[in-house]
């Protein structure tokens, strides 16, 4: 699930530590099925990369601020 840089900074630093873990569980699935060949749509992980990439900018940013 695709989300926007404004919905993931509405999240609280929680929020986003439980959905950073939720896509990090789902991309591992995906290097599994693609490891076995099975993978039907492989654009997912680079989605999944994108939005980990996004959540941990948020982030830091946030911890930046707070200083």
């Amino acid at each position: 699930m695709k989300l926007k840089a404004s919905q993931l900074r509405e999240m609280t630093n929680d929020e986003l530590a439980l959905k950073k873990g939720g896509i990090k569980k789902e991309l591992f699935e995906l290097r599994q099925q693609a490891k076995m060949g099975r993978i039907e749509k492989p654009h997912k992980m680079s989605q999944a990369r994108r939005e980990i990439a996004r959540i941990e900018t948020i982030l830091t940013q946030r911890g930046t601020e707070a200083r």
